[in-house]
């Protein structure tokens, strides 16, 4: 049975390592519609540790969530990682906390030769990509990245028809993506809004785009020149509500009037101002990472990430990618078209704030370049992310079966780290409206 370390008692924490893991959470899971046919790999492997800043989270998971039997999990503080690792003896080491944290628990993990799961995105600067590529070569550890969009059927039924051939030699994509008023919203009222904790959003969201991109075309990107910015949030959203006087709205006044509020009622996606700690999956606090009294909102000064990008991104062998994303849409998901000497691919997946999805939405269509178009249907699939957090999971905690093996659906330290470096590029290119070259971020100065 294989020992797991948890790094960050997070939602995702919980609800995608923890709980499958340990197989139930209790009453828990029939509240949140686990239902009888949840993931169990209890017989595989055991969480042994949680290393966590928020001792008091980790006890109210110890006392209310832990399935019938099982000993309490070991609390670590993130200075007691040594300690941890010689106390609890984790085989493998999940990281699951705030991204800016990833680094350092990955590579403390690469030092002990304990191997590591690690959250997208790895890491949040390329430096850092750099520092964790270069500890693994000296580690007897490994480091997988849970790019779990991957394994979504869609997409792994466009990686089979350009493996098959269908479009020949793929030779430019277009991937235009949008997160829409509620999901977008909420990047903006959590750390994620600095670039010292998040990378920014080309590196805490574009990682996941641009990895598939890579993965689909099995090629390494190279230069990236974008534009972008901040449009929607911050102190000069056009949205931010102010009186007849000019001056900006505050407290109940200003999200009385904030359309990104009102729009967005009963949601939960706005935490209820500054009153009490914010509560998290599980009925989990928050309260370490967001306590009372501290009020986050979409128009704060301390915002300083983009909410928009537009990128060109050059690979290796000749192809070119077209990319877009804002983070304040009136519906979320993309189009991809991907074009090759022999046809194209493209794709509508969508869905709208209210549910129901976009007119052609969710099939694949095939266009050779001589002859008839056909329509590939794609079955809804059960499980986070339209099933590839179940698949994903089945691969890192028993083992890749053999289409993983095939279409290559783990990624490794180096796949995370070109993310990173890629979504990097992205804005630094946007600051400095110059072409930026991803292999150099990732080359340590001498």
């Amino acid at each position: 049975m294989t020992r797991y370390a948890i790094a960050g008692l997070s939602n995702r924490g919980v609800a995608s390592f923890v709980r499958p893991i340990l197989g139930s959470l209790g009453g828990a899971d029939t509240a949140l519609g686990y239902g009888e046919n949840a993931e169990d790999y209890s017989e595989h492997a055991d969480v042994v540790a949680v290393v966590d800043p928020d001792e008091a989270r980790v006890t109210a998971f110890n006392e209310s969530l832990l399935p019938p039997g099982h000993a309490p999990l070991a609390w670590y503080a993130p200075d007691d990682f040594d300690r941890m690792v010689d106390e609890a003896r984790p085989d493998v080491v999940v990281v699951a906390s705030p991204d800016h944290t990833h680094a350092a628990y990955v590579l403390a993990a690469l030092r002990r030769d304990v191997d590591v799961i690690v959250e997208k995105p790895m890491v949040t600067t390329a430096a850092d990509a750099a520092a964790v590529l270069a500890a693994e070569q000296a580690s007897k550890a490994t480091v997988r990245v849970t790019h779990n969009l991957r394994y979504t059927l869609r997409h792994r039924t466009i990686k089979r028809l350009i493996l098959d051939g269908a479009i020949g030699r793929p030779t430019h994509v277009s991937l235009d993506y949008h997160v829409d008023i509620r999901h977008g919203a909420s990047f903006f009222l959590r750390w994620n809004r600095r670039r010292e904790l998040s990378g920014g959003l080309s590196v805490h969201k574009s990682t996941h785009h641009l990895d598939l991109v890579s993965w689909w075309l099995d090629d390494v990107p190279e230069r990236v020149f974008a534009i972008g910015g901040r449009h929607y949030y911050g102190p000069d959203s056009p949205h931010r509500p102010r009186d007849e006087n000019g001056a900006p709205l505050t407290g109940a006044a200003l999200r009385d009037n904030d359309p990104y509020f009102q729009a967005q009622l009963g949601s939960n996606t706005f935490p209820d101002g500054a009153a009490a700690d914010r509560v998290g999956l599980f009925g989990l606090s928050y309260g370490h990472q967001y306590p009372a009294g501290q009020d986050m909102y979409l128009y704060d000064d301390e915002i300083d990430v983009e909410d928009t990008y537009s990128a060109l991104v050059a690979y290796r062998g000749g192809i070119a990618l077209s990319y877009t994303i804002d983070f304040s849409s009136p519906w979320e998901g993309y189009r991809v078209t991907i074009n090759g000497t022999h046809g194209q691919i493209e794709t509508l997946h969508s869905r709208l704030p209210g549910g129901g999805a976009l007119p052609g939405s969710d099939d694949i269509t095939y266009r050779p370049l001589f002859g008839e178009a056909r329509t590939i249907e794609v079955a809804t699939v059960a499980g986070g992310h339209e099933g590839a957090d179940p698949l994903l999971r089945h691969d890192l905690f028993v083992g890749p079966g053999r289409e993983s093996l095939d279409l290559g659906l783990l990624a490794d330290s180096a796949d995370g780290a070109r993310a990173v470096a890629t979504g990097e590029a992205i804005w630094r290119s946007i600051a400095t409206r110059e072409l930026v070259d991803v292999e150099d971020l990732l080359t340590p100065p001498e």
